[in-house]
């Protein structure tokens, strides 16, 4: 079982991750602040859109850390092995290509190693998209997802 916590302001991401998470695969913990989440090693950091009080943040101790391509400057001060970035510029490592009606196409613009050690390629996956949506915290639940080791397959229903 895999070690994730979620920095984030308001949950908000936790019961989407939940919804599509198979059973058993991880424990999730969230926090408003990274000594909320500091102590044990995590296997995942994901920092949520608008997740802020970055002072402390090199407490916390992660092999991967999923955050918005904005916070780059963060990476530096996060001990983890692999970081990987989600946004709106074609640096990120997740990007939305198209956003049209209820489909949005996620861009995987780089190879990336999930938890379990799977490469998942370069990709575009057409994924169902909830009216109302926002793009970015979208983006952070299957990032999360995908680093989980979920098939991107399993995301397309």
């Amino acid at each position: 079982m895999f070690q994730v916590g979620i920095w984030t302001q308001d949950g908000g991401i936790l019961p989407a991750v939940r919804e599509k998470l198979p059973p058993g695969r991880a424990w999730l913990k969230t926090g408003r602040h990274p000594a909320e989440l500091a102590g044990a090693p995590l296997d995942l950091l994901v920092v949520a859109p608008g997740a802020t009080a970055w002072a402390g943040a090199g407490a916390v101790s992660s092999r991967t850390v999923l955050l918005p391509g904005s916070a780059g400057p963060l990476a530096r001060a996060l001990r983890s092995a692999q970081a990987v970035s989600y946004g709106p510029s074609p640096k990120d490592t997740l990007t939305l290509s198209s956003l049209e009606g209820d489909r949005l196409c996620l861009a995987l613009q780089r190879e990336v190693a999930t938890l379990d050690g799977t490469v998942l390629e370069r990709q575009e996956l057409v994924l169902p998209f909830p009216p109302g949506g926002e793009p970015l915290p979208f983006l952070a639940v299957m990032g999360t997802l995908l680093l989980l080791g979920v098939p991107p397959e399993s995301l397309m229903q």
